[in-house]
């Protein structure tokens, strides 16, 4: 059985930041396609329940969306859409649904009950995360197996994506974090970024997170969303979309590392007991 079929193999990955307007909706569709370049069996989903916008990067307009699982004659394979043959697939969010915002443990079980069905066809789920810190992004952001927080050098996404590293922590015990330094100018604004998150975290947390990597301000990038394409199709030798090919290589090897703790690991685990 090959690695894309092989049920056990696939690595979810939450892609999630303190506030909006960083580049994160655009990281997860161009890290995805950057893998489904490399030869991986991809499920972009996008879990922005209350502004959910990456069907209209890829200038989609799904029939179907996350909330018709709910019904119970929806099957997942229905709502799945096909975004290149032969292997990167698109789950579809619904776009400001209140009740979606805060699903509740009944709403997140019937939910996943049927998107499981599905996982583990994908090498990779990469699940594109509202801002903040709601309780549905939190949540998913726990069971995932791991999380790609995405920042700017601005001190207001700093401070937004300390708040989330900390909720995340004191709520759910977690101290496995992965950095992405978005719209910076090089590699030492990307340092010095990183620099300011992680000794925070080290400080007042007692750990530290893990650069993924540094994204340059590019204009192609732009072009790419007027286009509704993805950056890498648009641009593929550009500074912005080099970088994210790097990122992409880093969280591959991430994935190698933890190969045989895949083995036996749900794509989605049970949300771990909140801490008093």
């Amino acid at each position: 059985m090959s690695e894309a079929q092989n049920p056990n193999a696939t690595l979810s990955v939450a892609i999630l930041s303190g506030k909006g307007g960083v580049g994160k909706t655009n990281l997860a569709l161009n890290l995805s396609y950057a893998l489904f370049r490399a030869g991986h069996r991809i499920l972009l989903m996008d879990f922005d329940v209350g502004l959910a916008n990456v069907d209209v990067l890829l200038g989609l307009s799904p029939e179907k969306n996350l909330q018709d699982l709910f019904r119970p004659d929806v099957t997942a394979e229905e709502v799945v859409l096909a975004v290149e043959p032969g292997g990167f697939d698109f789950l579809p969010a619904a776009s400001g649904v209140p009740e979606m915002l805060e699903m509740d443990d009944d709403m997140r079980e019937v939910l996943f009950h049927k998107l499981n069905k599905v996982f583990g066809s994908y090498d990779y789920l990469m699940l594109d995360l509202g801002a903040g810190i709601s309780q549905t992004i939190l949540s998913v952001a726990a069971m995932s197996q791991l999380r790609v927080l995405v920042v700017t050098p601005e001190p207001t996404s700093l401070t937004d994506s300390y708040a989330v590293i900390k909720v995340l922590h004191t709520q759910y015990g977690i101290t496995d974090f992965h950095i992405i330094v978005n719209q910076v100018e090089g590699p030492a604004d990307t340092q010095a970024t990183f620099t300011r998150l992680s000794t925070a975290c080290n400080h007042f947390l007692g750990f530290e997170p893990i650069l993924l990597g540094g994204v340059r301000s590019d204009p192609a990038l732009p072009a790419a969303v007027r286009r509704q394409i993805p950056l890498l199709r648009h641009a593929p030798r550009s500074p912005a979309a080099q970088d994210i090919v790097n990122g992409a290589v880093k969280l591959h090897r991430v994935r190698q590392q933890r190969q045989q703790a895949l083995v036996d690991a749900p794509v989605l685990g049970k949300i771990p007991i909140i801490r008093k």
